[in-house]
């Protein structure tokens, strides 16, 4: 049977009781480590500690490599709402130390995990963030500024003023310059876009402690800002304004929360919805909320609210393929630290880390191990500079939380 939300709402007291135990138990920690304790802790909460119907200046869908400078400079001016479908990587040791960047890949689930893994269509194995930062929070931590010839071909008129102040707002919070010795062929250490080989700054400090997308809310005005954790934004609510000449516009966000309640997070009459979810969750969001191609949408028994065909479609990739040898002697381990950057774009990528191997299940030949056996394994890479075709995106499910 099916507990009401009123019921599920007796749960929170719990819940309350478990989040004090953790927060108590940061405090415990060192005078040195309780310094680095983020300050977006202060205004992340749980989804099921909001009211069910709130307003705010802006709602931020997506609480990632986007979405989280966005609600950080909004903040400043205006109240904000910051909607993210996992937790916080703060007091999780795989997501917050280089060491366990393998584990946080492998140990995935389908609902709660911090990493989702997902399958392309054609069998490309790949995963998505699920946690504050997004995939800042799980991927590897190199780090460099564009190369120029993205701005010049973008047909934007950019103004390089702000682009630069931008970058270096990024780079005061989350990027460590890690200088190497003993690299060659080195060319020095640059955050800029520069053919040959460098060393690049890392989103891993020097003593391995990852900084993600999620250090940006600490720039934040916190009396202005609300991120609401474990909040799976389901739709957004859409309305015609007949003064606007029937012109569509997102007015509010419907939000489930860990215990299956709904919430309705709605924007004041000039206020905003922002979808910042992702190459997969913003177009998934936007299929399940009725903006699509009609025949499509109507395949599902979606409500189409605007015919726009091209949801979903023209999706790229950024293709990579490697070589990976077990080394007859033990390496440092490095997550991509130094890069060679090719006349044609190419980045050369190099990569060491510790990798679990298993004796086969059912092997007549090799004594089954009760352990696996752990061994360092390098990494040779190259992810070309674009795309070399495209596709698209397809619901499987109209649960948000289903991979399309």
């Amino acid at each position: 049977m099916k507990l009401s939300c009123h019921l599920l709402r007796w749960l929170k007291f719990l819940r309350i009781v478990i989040d004090a135990i953790i927060v108590f138990s940061f405090l415990k920690t060192s005078t040195a480590e309780s310094q680095t304790v983020p300050i977006y802790l202060k205004f992340s909460v749980n989804s099921t500690e909001l009211p069910s119907h709130d307003f705010y200046d802006y709602i931020i869908v997506g609480g990632g490599t986007a979405g989280c400078p966005l609600a950080a400079t909004l903040s400043k001016n205006y109240k904000v709402l910051v909607l993210e479908r996992g937790g916080v990587p703060y007091g999780m040791p795989n997501l917050m130390n280089q060491d366990g960047f393998l584990p946080t890949l492998l140990e995935v689930d389908q609902f709660t995990s911090p990493t989702q893994a997902f399958t392309s269509e054609d069998g490309v194995p790949n995963a998505r963030g699920r946690v504050l930062g997004g995939s800042s929070a799980i991927n590897a931590g190199f780090y460099s500024r564009a190369d120029p010839d993205f701005y010049s071909k973008s047909g934007i008129a950019w103004d390089f003023r702000l682009v630069n102040i931008s970058y270096e707002w990024v780079e005061k919070a989350i990027v460590d310059g890690l200088l190497a010795a003993g690299v060659g062929p080195y060319n020095g250490f640059t955050l800029e876009h520069v053919v040959g080989t460098k060393i690049g700054g890392s989103t891993f400090d020097s003593s391995g402690k990852r900084h993600s997308a999620a250090d940006l809310l600490n720039y934040g005005n916190a009396s202005n800002i609300k991120v609401a954790l474990y909040a799976n934004a389901e739709r957004i609510i859409l309305k015609t304004s007949s003064a606007s000449g029937n012109i569509l516009s997102a007015v509010g966000v419907i939000y489930r929360d860990g215990l299956g309640c709904y919430h309705h997070a709605m924007v004041h009459s000039d206020g905003e919805v922002i979808l910042s979810a992702g190459a997969i969750g913003s177009p998934q969001l936007l299929l399940l909320s009725g903006i699509g191609s009609r025949p499509y949408l109507s395949s599902w028994g979606i409500p189409v609210a605007q015919h726009l065909p091209y949801v979903g479609q023209f999706l790229y990739d950024n293709p990579r393929n490697g070589i990976s040898i077990v080394p007859p002697l033990p390496l440092q381990h490095s997550l991509i630290q130094v890069v060679g950057i090719t006349e044609s774009g190419s980045f050369i990528e190099a990569a060491s880390n510790i990798i679990p191997f298993v004796t086969p299940a059912h092997s007549i030949f090799i004594r089954a191990r009760s352990m696996p056996l752990y061994l360092t394994v390098a990494t040779i890479m190259e992810k070309i500079s674009g795309p070399m075709s495209s596709g698209s995106l397809l619901l499987a499910s109209t649960d948000v939380r289903i991979n399309p």
